[in-house]
């Protein structure tokens, strides 16, 4: 019996929905009417009136030079010098995918958040929610616009300046951090706004490792280049300064160096005071909020700020194994906006499929604890996560799955067309056929019970 085989599921790394991308690309609306009529749809079914948003931005390199939202911006892809596109995602609480903007690549983070706000309230007709972004998009300016905004919220964060300025006089006091790890505070620099102090003693033993390696690793880049000057090779205070210049910030580690360079030597010492007042600080973090206390806890308010790690997570995911979202080699701006919109819908279909397949992967289930364990400690996870790493098994006995190694299981069903064995190439086309299915485990099985309860 003559047999062809297809597979029903394509496996690793989401290929089938890259390749989906690709094919639809020419096909895909790039009318941005169009693109803000699929998002604003997103957003009617994920988002309502006081509903918590999380936003962010990141980027991509391009390759080519016609494009004119490609420029030269601050890469987070660690490619100098190439041009690139910004692009800034909104979530919902959860970290599922509701809308994506596109912006020229040298576009400053704050700049983004404006539209984005106005978006939210006219283009999605959402009247009351809380945006949740980073300490370098909510600056000071921004909260300024958002009290001339009826029904914004907001959380975000202070920066390192403004926390030493707050610890500097007197409202925040270290010492407090004996005896809890979390405490709110006031300051007339920030009027009718919450800030919550916060300190996570692994993060501040973390710093304090790291600093201790850059200190290091700086000493040792001035030591040599003490050595040349006693032994003669560099002399001259003007090469010498230049030759500190280029290795003494290397590790950003300057400011904690006294330097004494002459004509013909170089002394160095460690500013003790400077590095003991940077690390009074290590671990500390200080969350602002314009929420009142009746309506947002202040764990809660933490909790919130911390969330912004899921749309980290869906740019790692849009940019690297799964969606490969970059490079972009599209001309035009509108085929740039379909491009990155696919790729966002594209998670979009995975992110419900891994909260469908949460009990087949290595996924923490137990999602009820994270609303009430400690959120400034670091996190733990559940006693049947730990079980499903350990063993890599679950309660049935089948094995735990990543989510692409579970693709990679699914593949294996296939449909099968078979033939006579009589049916030779030429009469193939017209010999009587039927169709046989690779039998599915109970694993595969279920997973397609899983599949079949997303409502998309």
């Amino acid at each position: 019996m003559l047999r062809s085989a297809s597979n029903i599921v394509s496996g690793g790394e989401l290929s089938t929905l890259q390749d989906t991308a690709i094919n639809l690309n020419k096909a895909f609306p790039k009318d941005p009417a169009e693109l803000t009529r699929i998002q604003k749809k997103l957003a009617t079914r994920h988002l309502e009136a006081g509903a918590m948003a999380l936003y962010d931005l990141s980027s991509s390199y391009y390759e080519g030079a016609t494009c004119p939202l490609a420029r030269r911006g601050y890469s987070r892809d660690g490619k100098k010098g190439t041009l690139q596109v910004n692009y800034g995602l909104l979530t919902d609480a959860r970290g599922c995918p509701v809308a994506i903007s596109v912006y020229e690549g040298d576009t400053a983070d704050p700049v983004t958040l404006d539209p984005e706000i106005d978006r939210l309230k006219t283009a999605f007709a959402i009247d009351r929610f809380v945006i949740v972004a980073d300490r370098g998009m909510i600056s000071q300016k921004a909260v300024d616009d958002f009290k001339t905004k009826k029904g914004v919220d907001w959380i975000s964060a202070l920066k390192s300046v403004s926390i030493r300025a707050l610890v500097e006089g007197g409202q925040i006091q270290l010492d407090l951090f004996d005896e809890r790890n979390l405490f709110e505070v006031t300051s007339p620099d920030y009027p009718g706004e919450r800030l919550i102090a916060c300190r996570n003693r692994e993060l501040a033993r973390h710093r304090a490792y790291k600093r201790e390696d850059m200190l290091a690793a700086t000493e040792a880049n001035l030591l040599k280049i003490q050595a040349r000057v006693a032994a003669g090779r560099l002399s001259g205070r003007d090469r010498i300064g230049l030759a500190v210049g280029k290795s003494v910030n290397q590790y950003k580690m300057a400011k904690h160096f006294t330097l004494d360079i002459g004509d013909d030597a170089l002394t160095f010492s460690r500013n003790r005071d400077k590095i003991a007042a940077e690390a009074a600080l290590d671990g500390v973090y200080v969350i602002r909020t314009s929420l009142p206390a009746e309506h947002m806890s202040a764990s809660d308010c933490v909790r919130s700020y911390k969330s912004l790690s899921r749309v980290e997570r869906a740019f790692r995911t849009m940019k690297s194994v799964d969606l490969k979202i970059r490079p972009i080699h599209h001309r035009l701006a509108d085929r740039v906006r379909a491009h990155i919109l696919l790729c966002m819908l594209a998670y979009y279909v995975e992110w419900h499929m891994r909260e469908a397949w949460a009990p087949l992967l290595f996924t923490d289930e137990d999602q009820a604890a994270k609303l009430t364990r400690d959120p400034v400690a670091p996190a733990t996870r559940s006693a049947k996560a730990l079980r499903k790493v350990q063993t890599r098994h679950l309660d049935d006995g089948s094995p735990t799955h990543s989510f692409s190694t579970l693709l990679d299981e699914l593949a294996t069903i296939t449909r099968n067309t078979c033939r006579t064995p009589g049916a030779n190439a030429a009469d193939r086309d017209t010999a009587p056929s039927f169709q046989i299915t690779t039998t599915a485990s109970p694993q595969q099985r279920r997973a397609y019970d899983l599949i079949e309860t997303i409502v998309l």
